[in-house]
């Protein structure tokens, strides 16, 4: 009886290992978003992201392979140990499955090789870089809402083929800064323009006034402002106190969203071109869910928060879709399934883990030609994706998946 009693024993634990194998392996999805929910990047994306996630997961229905599924987040402020020891921590001991959104691009490679060592997925909709699909590929990393090559190819394109021949540099001193002046400034000389210098701020900097100066002086038609968030912002504002666009120069804010547009304002922010990956003003599809997230946030998403719920919706159905939650099963359907969802529609996933799909190349309105509050924008183009991103087998990524 006793021999029985244990083999019965045997045969339940056997069992219910395999269902979660097959399942879920520890009766919940988890997902973490890890992103500047204080700092110089908190409206770009931050708390809005979160909700963009949860609102993913409750489209979805809540749950995945019969378990729920949990968001939880953190604030990296910006700095790579910090995201570090949060991502090793949920990892390790939280049970984590995947990490989004990554805001600030030495974050982002930062938390890759973690999630690269750990063997779970991370998809970055935050950070810029194209080293994430390059030189600092994984297997198991996913880049998702936009990158310096888009933008350079959006933006600087553009300028360059309306004049905007020469150029001069203010740029973050980190990872995507100098990523995004080196794509730009590619894209210009491969064009005939010609870059006539450049200048690096730190992060968070409230004074560009002699960086400004030194743009000014350099007499370049076109100042290339490679940052983003409350820095883009406070840098348009003192070039107005300074008069460079009165002078005769052009800004070009190559990473600038609707969330700074909104914060910034149309008095100071019109004419401003830029690049983004959604408009929530584009068509009826994306007006729908921009109208579901102010419900729910107060404000329009911009491609970053849009990007995040495209990025934990997909994530959800390639789980479906495996039958299980094991990393390389997803990784697998993440890079074999197409994205088809208000953010990237008729998308596909490069073997680098790049999600490519259409940009759009847009302006900022002059403040009569709004007619609605967050109809800030007038849609020049649209980028297709192949024309946008690196094509895969030039990315300089060694994985073959």
């Amino acid at each position: 009886m006793r021999k029985n009693l244990i083999a019965s024993l045997a045969f339940l634990l056997a069992s219910s290992t395999a269902v979660l194998a097959d399942g879920a392996s520890d009766g919940k999805v988890k997902i973490g978003i890890l992103n500047d929910q204080s700092g110089v990047y908190a409206d770009f994306g931050g708390k809005s992201s979160v909700e963009a996630a949860k609102l993913a997961v409750e489209d979805f229905g809540g749950k995945v392979l019969g378990v729920p599924v949990e968001i939880v987040d953190a604030d990296h402020q910006n700095k790579a140990d910090i995201a570090s020891n949060i991502a090793r921590q949920w990892y390790d001991t939280e049970q984590v499955d995947a990490i989004m959104e990554l805001t600030t691009s030495s974050v982002a490679l930062a938390v890759q090789a973690v999630a690269r060592e750990k063997k779970k997925i991370d998809i970055v909709t935050g950070a810029a870089t194209t080293d994430l699909t390059g030189k600092a590929c994984s297997p198991y990393g996913f880049h998702w809402a936009y990158d310096t090559h888009a933008l350079a190819v959006g933006t600087g394109g553009a300028l360059v083929k309306q004049g905007g021949d020469s150029w001069f540099f203010l740029t973050a001193d980190y990872a995507f800064g100098y990523s995004l002046e080196q794509q730009t400034s590619d894209f210009v000389k491969a064009n005939g323009g010609k870059v006539v210098g450049s200048v690096r701020h730190p992060l968070s900097t409230q004074d560009f006034s002699s960086f400004l100066l030194q743009a000014q002086s350099s007499g370049a038609k076109v100042i290339g402002l490679a940052n983003a968030g409350l820095d883009t912002s406070n840098a348009i504002k003192q070039a107005a106190e300074f008069g460079i666009t009165q002078g005769g120069q052009h800004l070009a804010a190559l990473l600038f969203t609707l969330a700074e547009v909104h914060g910034l304002g149309l008095d100071a922010a019109q004419g401003l071109t830029l690049t983004e990956g959604y408009y929530w003003n584009l068509d009826d599809k994306s007006r729908e869910f921009g109208k579901k997230f102010f419900a729910r946030t107060g404000k329009m998403p911009n491609m970053v928060h849009t990007g995040t719920y495209s990025a934990v919706l997909q994530y959800l159905k390639a789980i479906q879709k495996a039958g299980t939650d094991d990393t390389d099963a997803v990784a697998k359907q993440l890079h074999e399934m197409p994205v088809d969802d208000v953010f990237g529609r008729g998308g596909t996933v490069g073997p680098n883990g790049r999600m490519i799909h259409d940009m759009y190349l847009l302006q900022v309105k002059k403040p009569a030609d709004s007619k609605e509050p967050w109809d800030y924008f007038n849609v020049l183009a649209t980028i297709p994706g192949k024309e946008a991103y690196i094509d895969p087998a030039k990315s300089g990524c060694a994985l073959v998946n």
